[in-house]
Parts: C-alpha cells; structure tokens; sequence
C-alpha cells in the first residue's frame, strides 16, 4: 500500500513540474513574432499575481494543471501580463503592461486576451474552474482564425 501511495505522489509532482515547465513571456511583440512562426495563438494573462485572489485560484486551477500545460505547449503563446503589488519589477515592464492594459480596456483582473498569429483579437475569456471549459473556449476561439 505505502509502494502505491509512493507511485501516485510522485506522479502528481511529475505532472505538476510538467506544468510548470510553462513558458511564460513578458515581452508581447517577441511572442506575437514566435506565435506566427510557429502558426499559434497569443494568450495574454491580464493578472494581479500577487494580490488577486481570482487570479491565484485560476493559476492554480488551470493553468497549473497537466492538460492546460499539454494544450498550451502545441497551441499557445502565453504571456504574463502583471499588475503586481507587491512583486518587483522594472519600470520599463510596468509601463509596457500599463499600455496593454489600456490597448486592451482591462477593467479587471483576471483577464484573458486571445490573439491569432497576426495579432488579431480573437475573443476575451475570464476565471474557469477547471482546465476542460477554458481549453474547450480555446478551441472555439482557435477555430475562428481558421
């Protein structure tokens, strides 16, 4: 029983070091250049990481998870980006963020933008429970560009 206890929680931190290998740009002109290299989609993370509680829970219920990590690997270019309070950063990435926030009308956190490889909004998505309906509204958004 311990053997099996021991397989299944090393399988677990396995599959959440999958999703943590993650790449997460800040720099949205060089992920726009790699998503149209690649034929993917711009995923823009509009987030308070270090304050926003719905922000935190939709990182922990999604994009931490094993099937969002699979998905976003072959379909996305994710980009982060934070409105922290607490976090450094440096002034130059607070001002790019800020003029997102305003190309964008962010009027609240989190926000999800979604790009074609051309730096067309495709659609606008929010907190969702679980990985499944966020990568189902992926794939409707992903279809559009077709």
């Amino acid at each position: 029983m311990k053997k099996i206890a021991l397989a299944l929680i090393a399988c677990c931190a396995l599959l959440q070091a999958q999703a943590a290998e993650l790449e997460w740009h800040t720099d949205l002109a060089k992920a726009q250049a790699k998503a149209k290299a690649e034929n993917k989609l711009v995923m823009l993370d509009f987030t308070g990481s270090d304050w926003c509680g719905w922000c935190i829970k939709l990182n922990k219920d999604v994009f931490s998870k094993p099937e969002f990590a699979e998905y976003a690997k072959t379909n996305l270019v994710l980009v982060e980006v934070d409105f922290p309070r607490a976090k450094q950063m440096s002034e130059e990435q607070k001002k790019a963020n800020a003029a997102l926030g305003k190309k964008y009308q962010i009027k609240g956190y989190p926000t999800i933008i979604v790009l074609n490889k051309e730096g067309s909004k495709l659609g606008e998505l929010g907190y969702m429970a679980s990985p499944t309906p966020f990568i189902d509204e992926l794939k409707k958004l992903k279809k559009q560009q077709s």
